[in-house]
């Protein structure tokens, strides 16, 4: 939770600001994002992605709490790797809140930019699966006598957030992720990581 709560002080600031200047455009004629008056209309995708990126960690991180708290209630021990868990937290929380641009690949990007987006898009992957291992660490750990509702719901988060998250590594690269923009790929991604998990 406190994680989250950092995201949302952190990003809402500049959603707020990216739609106030957006209303300024449309009733007062100012031209931030107005291109034929100089304005950058690519500032309002940066604006909006800085808040909407670092959203979809917003959502999933207490998911990720409800998992570990779910197999550490099951096995009745703490959770494998406690430690690091709350580090890759934390990695997550930094790392998420640096990779807005990776959704705008194709709006003429520097190529150093776009190397440094797609770096650190994939690097979110290694806090991600030490949690991955640790949750089935967890579950491996302990001879569960019947496997419950929640197990088996905490294992199906865990296999489809691994599906979804593996597709996310695929689309960290930017050739991949300007082939694959506005397709059904990155929707599944999505849907796989949120919905689904």
């Amino acid at each position: 939770i406190v994680f989250t709560a950092i995201m949302l002080i952190a990003t809402l600031p500049i959603l707020t600001g990216g739609l106030l200047m957006l209303v300024l455009d449309l009733h007062l004629n100012t031209q931030f994002y107005d291109a034929s008056f100089n304005g950058d209309p690519v500032l309002y995708q940066h604006l909006f992605w800085f808040f909407g990126h670092p959203e979809v960690y917003i959502i999933i991180l207490p998911a990720f709490g409800v998992i570990s708290q779910t197999l550490s209630t099951s096995a009745g021990k703490l959770v494998f790797g406690g430690p690091s868990m709350i580090l890759a937290m934390g990695c997550i929380t930094v790392l998420g809140s640096l990779v807005w641009a990776h959704h705008m690949m194709t709006v003429g990007l520097e190529t150093d930019t776009r190397a440094y987006f797609s770096a650190i898009t994939m690097m979110i992957a290694i806090p991600t699966g030490t949690k991955i291992f640790n949750w089935l660490g967890t579950f491996m750990g302990n001879p569960f006598s019947t496997i419950s509702l929640d197990i088996w719901y905490a294992l199906s988060f865990i296999f489809l957030f691994t599906l979804g998250g593996t597709t996310g590594v695929v689309l960290g690269n930017t050739a991949m992720d300007v082939a694959l923009h506005d397709t059904y790929y990155v929707i599944a991604h999505f849907h796989f990581v949120l919905s689904l998990g």
